[in-house]
């Protein structure tokens, strides 16, 4: 039962971590490409911007192959994204809050994945 349940917070977490990476990533970095001229001059200056993202499907990558490394990695950066996308915002948005939440939600997908694994949660 418990590898059951490790597996669905694995896949729950990898697959809503990949879905929300790559959409993030490919609207950071189109979205203010026009900004500077559109085409690929325009992304190529406007690739900054999609950096944070970047790093998430890094370290989605790292999670797949090493759940508490990657869960805590993960978690981390989340909770760094929560902070910097609602603290300094000038008006709040439920919509990105609940997005940089669901970030350090998945990466504690993670670790309890791995505690599950390892026998340490029944």
């Amino acid at each position: 039962m418990n590898l059951k349940k490790a597996n669905l917070f694995r896949n729950i977490a990898r697959y809503s971590l990949l879905i929300i990476g790559v959409m993030a990533f490919l609207f950071a970095l189109f979205s203010g490409a026009g900004d500077y001229g559109g085409g690929f001059r325009g992304i190529l200056k406007n690739s900054p911007n999609a950096l944070p993202w970047s790093i998430l499907l890094i370290l989605t990558l790292v999670a797949w192959k090493r759940e508490l490394i990657g869960g805590l990695l993960i978690t981390f950066l989340g909770l760094v994204l929560l902070y910097f996308f609602n603290a300094h915002a000038a008006y709040f948005r439920w919509n990105t809050f609940l997005l940089t939440l669901l970030i350090p939600m998945m990466g504690l997908f993670f670790i309890l994945s791995w505690h599950f694994r390892k026998g340490n949660i029944s």
